[in-house]
């Protein structure tokens, strides 16, 4: 028989333990011809006149096979041999095989905790449930979390789907489906914006950076539940803020707005006005003008839906007076090849609008080989009020950061070298009224010495993801 369950496993195992087959003989991968074949003969241990065990003993074992684990039959089964030929201390803590036993239980109980803690239900348009949930567990968890919804949620009829299986209240009684439902799968994962917006903003209330412990943070709740819960969205460029400057508030960001000292702090962080004309190349907010050849401006068309933002000109760009032509283009061409975009449909711009640049060797001579000089956060936020022009004019539906300057340009943050960028691999960030992603810089991956292949396919990636996020409905 195949062991799917824990009854099936209890029935398997007693048979075993009455044959005298020890733990080293059974295996529990699925190779039941060999546990037919060991029943037949004789096993090399002494099997047990009866089957004498404490009474705590299947209430421990059936918790601890919930944890999912290639070894958690024979784990079961060695313990229980253990105990039955007349060792009792395998179910103790200071035991081996207890302390695994005990560890594999106290995790169900935490995963079923997680289960209450991370599900999150969102209205539901089908005729047999009006609330539905999607959740992941580690361990079959299920019907130990499930019930405590049935409080909570009233008689309403909602269902939980996870990959296994799902359950279902009907308003009056809780069923257990296995497995899942492809229907109910795909309700389950169909985003509501509507919701969502509820749930990030009670998050954005209770969120406090003057308190933000970042490890404690991903203990209490652990990264893989992030891409179903709605507020996640939001820790990284939450928690980004924080490191760059809130913490000093001690509040919200709209705290500062207030009355007192944190009215001074927000006068040092102010914006420069937004300007009313286009006359870019008249600008002189910062020093770096004084040694570009000219302030390169965004391309592309202006009602692009994806927007492409990078730290500043480089050296051939600033010759040029356009965005991403020199060898950082083309590697940026290719990625757009490799994500199925076309150039010409895109709009591309820069954080910082003049090349910023020092001279190799300390010449000042023009002729000199000018080298890439990062910006300081004051020249960032200099030309902000560009990037902000361009942001409003086109109005884009996804915006591309490569690299740190440019997603602190867009999140307004005063310091990008405080910014984590591997907070926000992979995720798209509903910021204002687009969807931010963030990527590796072309010339940061033409700068890498052994993982540019891994940078180029996080930036396909991003692309593929602005794509899609672009033409959603």
């Amino acid at each position: 028989m195949v062991i799917s369950s824990f009854d099936d496993w209890r029935q398997e195992a007693r048979r075993l333990v009455l044959a005298g087959v020890a733990p080293h003989e059974a295996d529990w991968q699925g190779n039941t011809g060999l546990l037919d074949g060991l029943l037949d003969a004789t096993g090399s241990g002494d099997p047990p006149r009866t089957l004498r065990i404490p009474r705590a003993l299947p209430e421990l074992l059936a918790s601890a096979a919930r944890f999912r684990a290639e070894d958690r039959w024979a784990l079961l089964y060695r313990v229980l041999w253990r105990v039955v030929t007349g060792d009792r201390s395998a179910i103790l803590a200071g035991d081996s095989d207890g302390s695994e036993l005990h560890r594999r239980i106290k995790a169900v109980r935490r995963e079923a905790h997680h289960l209450h803690a991370f599900l999150r239900f969102r209205p539901c348009q089908a005729t047999e449930v009006e609330f539905i949930a999607w959740h992941e567990p580690a361990h079959e968890v299920l019907d130990l979390g499930a019930e405590h919804f049935i409080g909570r949620m009233g008689r309403t009829r909602w269902a939980i789907a996870t990959p296994d299986g799902a359950a279902c209240f009907d308003g009056h009684a809780l069923h257990y489906r296995h497995p899942c439902p492809p229907a109910l799968t795909r309700l389950a994962k169909v985003v509501d914006e509507r919701g969502d917006a509820l749930w990030q903003t009670y998050y954005q209330s209770t969120f406090n950076p003057a308190r933000l412990n970042e490890k404690a943070m991903r203990g209490h709740m652990p990264v893989r539940f992030w891409q179903h819960l709605p507020e996640a969205r939001l820790i990284p460029q939450m928690v980004s803020e924080a490191r760059a400057g809130q913490q000093r508030l001690a509040q919200a960001a709209d705290v500062g707005e207030r009355d007192g000292k944190a009215v001074l702090i927000a006068r040092e962080r102010a914006q420069p006005a937004r300007p009313t004309t286009s006359a870019l190349q008249d600008c002189q907010a910062c020093a770096i003008w004084r040694n570009a050849t000219c302030a390169v401006p965004g391309e592309g068309p202006q009602q692009a839906s994806i927007m492409l933002i990078g730290e500043q000109p480089g050296d051939l760009e600033d010759l040029a007076g356009r965005p991403f032509v020199g060898p950082a283009g083309q590697v940026l061409n290719d990625a757009l090849l490799a994500a199925g975009l076309e150039r010409d449909a895109l709009y591309l711009t820069n954080a910082v609008k003049h090349f910023k640049w020092e001279p190799r060797g300390g010449s000042t001579s023009r002729g000199a080989t000018r080298l890439h000089a990062t910006p300081k956060p004051a020249e960032i936020q200099a030309c902000r009020p560009w990037l902000d022009e361009e942001l409003n004019r086109i109005r884009p539906r996804v915006v591309v950061a490569l690299g740190r300057t440019a997603l602190a340009s867009v999140l307004k943050m005063h310091d990008p070298q405080r910014i984590r960028l591997a907070d926000f691999g992979g995720q798209a960030i509903r910021h204002e009224h687009f969807w931010l992603l963030v990527a590796p810089h072309p010339a940061a991956i033409l700068r890498s010495r052994g993982d540019a292949e891994v940078r180029l396919a996080e930036l396909v990636a991003a692309l593929e993801q602005a794509n899609r996020l672009a033409h959603e409905a």
